[in-house]
This record gives structure tokens, C-alpha cells and sequence, in this order.
């Protein structure tokens, strides 16, 4: 009985193994021939571009005020009131602070009474010196006739030369005053502590009742915010660069008023005002070699405050006739980089290229490819050189034609 049923298997089991070794053979043919398995895979391609695109450059930025003034107390007091408010306009000449002015009103009374006192002097010293005029005028010619001895006529001269002399140490002594009540009443002026331009004001140093010495530090500062400077360094190679397309003052000139700039926020927003170029410093920092170079912004709404930070961007030269393909279709491989080409018969060449500049989201390439053709910009990660795939228009490229 079991020799029965092993037959029975035997001779049922035969046609299936013979199938299940010719569908493996039939695999493994497939796998060895490389015949592809499927349909080629999707791919977006995006066609290489040529023209004329501005060449960028960018710089770290900050800002600072266009004019920048110390407020500081020319006179030793107390501060007895603040009158402005901290981050606020103000306007040149108006009061910020001010120093008790009691002190200085005294010295100033006391100048002006010495003063008084000195020109009362100067007035009796000059009758003194008229009556001696009179008395050297009345014994001259009596004198000369013998009427009047000669000693008195000496005495006349020599009183009449004292009398000159007290009124000549008069009218000094009164010029002496006059200064000193011109220096007290400066003092007196320097009590009050004004906006020495227009601008914004900052916070204060020093609050009231603090003492303020002709040492002590600045008790506040305004600057002048618009239109606003930002400083920003420029490499010697690049400044050369430039100064050599512009050889002549007037060609310099020309391109440095035509230089417009743009100015990126530290929140990553544009500021919506173009700006200017201003100066470029006269020397070159030996420890870093750049130079420094100041734009002007407007800044009617006073958004912009000295100390922020930000990127200066503006087009330094034109590139004719630019190839530009998507940044994402360059991929980096060991120092080089290398973009897909779909060729016509849908088939990848996978090539070596030379970029150059970043222009917005696109790379300019110099080296390797042609205008015209395609490149795969979404899903190149799913190919090799020499693979087949179905090609379909890149979706980014596409909305922005539809936009």
C-alpha cells in the first residue's frame, strides 16, 4: 500500500515541478540578459536657458546713523528734569535735560554786579582825569609867561598821566567783567542740555537728580535716522574689479550714482527703499583685507535704527548670454558637480559641468552643457547614465509660466 501511494505521488508531482524549474529558469534568463524590469521611470526635466542676467553681489550690512551726537554736560550739577522722551523725534535746540541752574544764576548776578561795580570806577576815573586835562591845559600858558611856576605845571602833567593811567586799568577791568558775565552765562546756558540736531534720541544715561561732571559720560545721544548709513565690506579683489571698468573720475562717478542698492532685513524681508551709494573709506583694513563701503537708505518712518544688522545686494556687472538651469538639477559629488541630460531618444547622460554664479533659485552654468537641452530637475536620484526614462515638463517652471 505505501509503495502504491509513493507512485501515485511521484507521477502527480512531476508536471509541477517541471513547471515551477521552468518559471525559475525562465527568471533567472531575465535577470541575466539585464533585459528592464517595468516602465522607465518618471522624470521632470527643465530645458537649459540662455541670457543676459545681472551678476549680484552681497554683503553683511549695519546700520548706523547718519550723524551721531553725544549728548554731554559742559557744567558740574545735578540733574533736575528730563524733558524728552526716550526713542522719541526731537527736534534741534529741544531740551533734554537740565542741570539745576541755581548756582549758576548767582555766579551769573555776581558777574554782572562786578561788572557794574567796574564801570562805576571807570566813570569817576575818567572825571578824575578830565579835571587833571583841564588843570595841565591851564598852567601851560601860564607857565610860559612866567604866571605860574614851572613845578606846578609838572605836577598837573604827571597828575594828569596818573588820572589816564586809572582810567585805562578801569576800562581793562570791565572788559575782565564783561567776560566773566559772558562765561557765566554760557554756564547758565549749559544747564539746559538740548538736541544738538534732528533726530531720534536714545535712552538716558543718567536719570534725574544724578551729579554730572565735565567727566562723566555721555547723558544721552541722538542720531540722525533718515536717511540712515550702512556699512558694509567689500573685498579688495572686488573693488579693484570694479574700479578698473570705471578707470576716470567721471566714469566712477557716473557708475557709483547708478549703483542702486537693496537691502535684506534680519527677518529675511526686503526693505521696500532702494539705497545709494555714499563713500568708500580711504584705506584698505590690512588685517582683513576689504574695504569699507557706506550706502544710504531712506528712512521717512523711522524703522531702520543704528546697530541693525542686515545684507547689502546689489547687480555689480551684466553676464551675456548666461546658461541657467534649476539649482536643484547640480548636484555636488566631491568637489565637482554634475547634471542629467535627457537626450532624444529619452536616455541619461549623466555630465561633469563648471558652475558659476547663483542668480535667485537658478545656477549659471559655464561649461558643459548647451542651450536647448534638457536637464532632469526632479527625480535625478532615480537614475543612472545610460537609463530610460519618461521625461515630463518641471512642475516649478511650469506654475511660473502660468503665473
Amino acid at each position: 500500500m505505501n509503495t502504491s501511494v509513493t507512485r501515485k505521488l511521484a507521477i502527480g508531482g512531476a508536471p509541477c515541478l517541471t513547471a515551477c524549474c521552468l518559471i525559475f529558469a525562465t527568471s533567472c534568463s531575465k535577470n541575466l540578459s539585464g533585459t528592464p524590469q517595468g516602465n522607465p521611470p518618471d522624470v521632470e526635466v527643465v530645458q537649459v536657458q540662455q541670457q543676459d542676467v545681472p551678476i549680484f553681489g552681497e554683503w553683511i550690512g549695519t546700520l548706523d546713523g547718519l550723524v551721531n551726537a553725544d549728548v554731554r554736560a559742559q557744567v558740574t550739577g545735578y540733574l533736575l528734569r528730563q524733558g524728552y522722551q526716550e526713542g522719541a523725534f526731537v527736534k534741534k535746540g529741544q531740551l533734554l535735560f537740565e542741570i539745576d541752574p541755581r548756582p549758576f544764576k548767582a555766579a551769573l548776578d555776581q558777574a554782572e554786579g562786578q561788572l557794574a561795580q567796574a564801570k562805576a570806577l571807570l566813570a569817576n576815573a575818567q572825571a578824575v582825569q578830565g579835571r587833571t586835562q583841564l588843570d595841565v591845559e591851564r598852567y601851560t600858558p601860564l607857565a610860559k609867561e612866567q604866571a605860574a611856576s614851572q613845578q606846578d605845571l609838572d605836577n598837573a602833567v604827571q597828575n594828569n598821566l596818573a588820572a589816564k593811567a586809572t582810567v585805562a586799568t578801569a576800562e581793562a577791568q570791565i572788559k575782565t567783567d564783561e567776560a566773566a558775565v559772558e562765561t557765566a552765562r554760557i554756564n547758565l546756558d549749559f544747564t539746559r542740555l538740548v538736541a544738538p540736531i534732528d533726530g531720534i534720541a536714545g535712552q538716558a544715561q543718567l536719570q534725574v537728580g544724578a551729579l554730572v561732571t565735565l567727566s562723566s559720560g555721555p547723558v544721552t545721544s541722538v542720531s540722525t535716522v533718515d536717511p540712515i548709513k550702512v556699512y558694509f565690506t567689500v573685498g579688495e579683489p572686488q573693488y579693484l574689479a570694479w574700479r578698473k571698468r570705471f578707470p576716470t573720475e567721471t566714469t566712477r562717478q557716473a557708475a557709483d550714482k547708478n549703483l542702486h542698492l537693496e537691502l535684506i532685513l534680519a527677518d529675511g524681508s526686503t526693505y521696500p527703499r532702494e539705497g545709494s551709494f555714499y563713500f568708500a573709506d580711504r584705506q584698505v583694513d590690512v588685517g582683513t583685507g576689504a574695504i569699507r563701503v557706506a550706502g544710504l537708505f531712506p528712512n521717512p518712518a523711522n524703522i531702520l535704527r543704528p546697530g541693525g544688522y542686515g545684507k547689502v545686494r546689489a547687480a555689480i556687472r551684466q553676464q551675456q548670454g548666461a546658461l541657467l538651469v534649476p539649482q536643484r538639477a547640480v548636484a555636488e559629488l566631491q568637489g565637482g558637480y554634475q547634471v542629467a541630460v535627457v537626450d532624444a531618444y529619452n536616455k541619461v547622460d549623466v555630465r561633469t559641468v563648471t558652475v558659476g554664479d547663483r542668480i535667485g533659485t537658478q545656477w549659471i552654468i559655464t561649461g558643459g552643457l548647451k542651450p536647448g537641452e534638457m536637464v532632469i530637475a526632479e527625480g535625478v536620484q532615480k537614475v543612472r547614465s545610460g537609463a530610460q526614462v519618461n521625461p515630463k515638463p518641471f512642475a516649478s517652471q511650469a506654475q511660473a509660466k502660468d503665473r
